[in-house]
């Protein structure tokens, strides 16, 4: 095969790859990182456990989906930048796609958006997948007691609600403080990938609606902010709701709703938002806005990540944050465990999912449709 025809195999291979994950990917970024982490370490071995979790410490430190990012930065790894772009799209479209329609519908004909809700046998199945995966992660990451330490404080801190970056930060400079120690000497410090917004949003909100100025409001989103998809909800109830009164407080919720009742990325909820104030087009210019930000920073962060593993200091700085982003897995593992396993029936499916990956190693997706399976039966006699 030539080198040109290799190429187009590896893009190929990254859509399939991404448009099946957005296809299935219920249960939010730790969902979607246990699932990356099934098919790009342990089945196709695009990378090893090592240079995946410092993919994961890394865009955890850039804002904006995490998840998505990841996606984005592993379709760069595997097939450079056209990787990078078709990774990113394919993994964003198809819930693009369906909230799309859940949009439509709403605006057209006052349809409550709740949809056939399937998380009833997905989710117990994602915690299922997201425990095994940060078994495996935590036998790779946490070798000693110092980032066994870290993650378990990062867990607690995530728990206490202190904020996601601040965890990072700190876990960050504890092994970076001992190493500077232990040379003795002054070393560069690494800094922190927080890019700030160029194109401000914040001109006057009396004035009427634009697809530009809701592009830019949706940009600044996706530039700034950190965290779940309940500090999304914030930024766009000051934004929309608060300040310009684009969208009511119950369209908000409506929005929020089905980006979390959907598969792949949250930030979806921005095509939900766009359609509700300017039709086809304002979904389209929202969406891009929110997940435009996110293709600039991994495009940086691809730069930037093999110079941190190349320099001891940034390296110790790396693995502080790789073993806080495990703590942070561990606790939204926590939470999503109290939504998702409700009764003994949810409890015992995840159970028996635990035990086939272990013992089978059988594809997530097969499991993530068995469960989506048993969710619509749920719903049927419900």
């Amino acid at each position: 095969m030539t080198a040109a025809g290799a190429d187009r195999s590896r893009v190929g291979e990254v859509a399939r790859l991404f448009v099946t994950l957005g296809v299935i990917g219920f249960g939010g970024p730790a969902a979607h990182i246990a699932m990356m982490r099934d098919e790009v370490v342990r089945r196709r071995q695009w990378v090893d456990d090592a240079e995946f979790l410092d993919l994961v410490a890394a865009t955890n430190l850039i804002p904006g989906p995490n998840s998505t990012e990841l996606a984005i930065h592993l379709g760069h790894r595997r097939a450079g930048a056209r990787g990078l772009v078709v990774a990113g799209l394919c993994f964003i479209l198809p819930a693009v796609a369906m909230v799309a329609v859940l949009a439509w519908l709403y605006a057209e004909y006052g349809t409550d958006p709740a949809v056939v809700d399937l998380r009833y046998g997905v989710l117990p199945v994602i915690i299922a997948i997201v425990g095994q995966a940060l078994f495996v992660m935590g036998r790779t990451a946490l070798t000693s007691p110092l980032p066994a330490a870290l993650a378990v404080a990062a867990a607690l801190a995530f728990l206490a609600d202190v904020h996601e970056l601040a965890i990072l930060a700190a876990a960050g400079l504890v092994p970076l403080s001992l190493a500077v120690a232990r040379s003795k000497r002054t070393v560069g410090r690494p800094t922190l990938i927080a890019l700030p917004l160029l194109l401000r949003a914040g001109d006057d909100p009396a004035v009427p609606v634009s697809l530009w100025r809701l592009f830019l409001v949706f940009a600044e989103i996706g530039s700034v902010l950190y965290g779940s998809g309940y500090v999304l909800l914030a930024f766009l109830q000051r934004h929309l709701v608060d300040e310009r009164g684009w969208l009511t407080a119950r369209e908000l919720l409506d929005a929020v709703a089905v980006g979390q009742v959907t598969p792949g990325p949250v930030f979806t909820t921005a095509t939900f938002v766009g359609w509700q104030i300017d039709g086809p087009a304002g979904a389209a210019v929202a969406t891009v806005g929110i997940f435009l930000p996110s293709f600039v920073f991994v495009a940086l962060l691809g730069r930037i990540v093999p110079w941190m593993r190349s320099r001891p200091a940034a390296r110790a700085f790396l693995s502080g944050v790789t073993a806080a982003s495990l703590g942070l897995m561990a606790a939204v593992l926590l939470e999503l465990a109290g939504d998702a396993l409700v009764d003994p029936f949810t409890v015992g499916l995840a159970v028996v999912a635990l035990a086939v990956l272990i013992r089978t190693g059988l594809n997530s997706a097969w499991l993530v449709g068995a469960g989506a399976v048993i969710g619509l039966i749920g719903a049927s006699i419900g």
